[in-house]
């Protein structure tokens, strides 16, 4: 059957509504979700910062454990592919007629972007863990959608654009209330701690810059410390 031969809906129909309300919040829940992913990927749920060259690391055999960064963690794994499952899901909307190597090459770009982003900006470590693990996450969104239509059939669009628009709240709900708890996003092979924290600073800006600088000691480490 081709294109052609589909049943269309009439001008009335309460199917097209939604489909025209979809095209409309879908593009904006997919740049919300692109916005809080580059939050949480380069500055870690914290205010966003420029940092020094004591900052930049970089990490290049993948999974495997350096002197100064541990192995991979199973945990930081997950997570890593979690967090790039809406990337695949939303593109796999937005673009139906693209072929999962595009969108694939789409996700993996936009992981390389935020590594090389990360290196540029000096704020934490630029590792091809993340890479692979990111890219990971993005086929596995297409996979689901893929699953998703063989299910639902013509009711995919809309099924599924809800679930990301439910993900997308959650995941901001999630991320408001770590910037307003005292806990730290950012991951503990990032810092050394070397001592008791100074008076004054456990929380506030104090507390921010002591972790700058935890990290920046750890940063310095592992330049002379490469292998």
């Amino acid at each position: 059957m081709s294109v052609d031969e589909l049943p269309r809906s009439s001008p009335t129909d309460g199917g097209s509504e939604a489909a025209r309300s979809r095209s409309r919040s879908l593009p904006a829940l997919f740049a919300v979700y692109l916005v809080l992913l580059t939050w949480i990927v380069i500055w870690k749920l914290e205010l966003p910062f420029v940092g020094t060259g004591d900052l930049r690391q970089l990490k290049l055999v993948p999974f495997a454990p350096s002197t100064c960064d541990g192995a991979s963690s199973p945990s930081e794994v997950v997570v890593n592919i979690l967090l790039f499952v809406p990337f695949g899901l939303y593109l796999g909307l937005l673009a139906p007629a693209w072929s999962w190597w595009r969108t694939t090459a789409i996700v993996a770009g936009a992981s390389l972007a935020m590594e090389v982003l990360q290196y540029v900006l000096a704020v934490g470590s630029s590792d091809v863990t993340d890479l692979i693990t990111n890219t990971v996450g993005g086929l596995a969104g297409l996979a689901v959608l893929a699953l998703a239509r063989r299910r639902l059939g013509e009711r995919t669009g809309l099924v599924m654009s809800r679930c990301c628009a439910v993900l997308t709240v959650i995941a901001l709900l999630a991320a408001a209330i770590v910037v307003v708890s005292p806990l730290s996003f950012a991951p503990p092979r990032d810092v050394l701690v070397d001592g008791p924290a100074a008076p004054g600073a456990a929380t506030g800006i104090d507390s921010v810059e002591r972790r700058r600088l935890d990290r920046a000691t750890h940063a310095r480490y592992c330049r002379e410390n490469p292998f």
